[in-house]
């Protein structure tokens, strides 16, 4: 099983992930779109289990999402970058959520699922065959 590694902008925050995360997702929500800058988010779901190692000092923010539920995004204190996100009353065990980017790897997996297509700009486009929902996906 090949390892996956994930770093902010500027280094100092790390995430190492063992395999393929067990699902991925384009995410269309203002608050991803908040919180990367872009018109959308691409986020990678790994169980907790595949959680290898973390690196360096991240810094917390924790908030209410648009689907009700609590997340706590870790980011790195000296780029700002958005690295990874867990359930703030579960430990990092139980899994975590990583932004695609982050990995910087052109053959990462492509979304399984697009959400939150409510709230998409007009002109954005998705991978062809990937099913598009209106807002939140109920489970994944």
């Amino acid at each position: 099983m090949t390892d996956r590694h994930a770093r902010c902008a500027c280094g100092k925050l790390s995430v190492t992930l063992a395999g393929d995360p067990f699902v991925v997702l384009l995410c269309n929500c203002t608050d991803c779109q908040r919180r990367t800058g872009s018109i959308f988010g691409v986020s990678a779901f790994f169980k907790g289990d595949q959680v290898v190692a973390t690196g360096g000092t991240a810094a917390r923010y924790t908030k209410t999402a648009e689907s009700g539920r609590q997340v706590q995004f870790h980011f790195c204190p000296g780029c700002g970058t958005s690295l990874y996100w867990t359930q703030p009353d579960a430990p990092l065990s139980e899994g975590l959520g990583v932004a695609v980017g982050c990995f910087t790897d052109p053959a990462f997996p492509k979304p399984a699922l697009v959400g939150w297509c409510d709230s998409a700009v007009a002109w954005a486009t998705f991978p062809e065959g990937v099913p598009r929902l209106a807002t939140q996906p109920d489970s994944f």
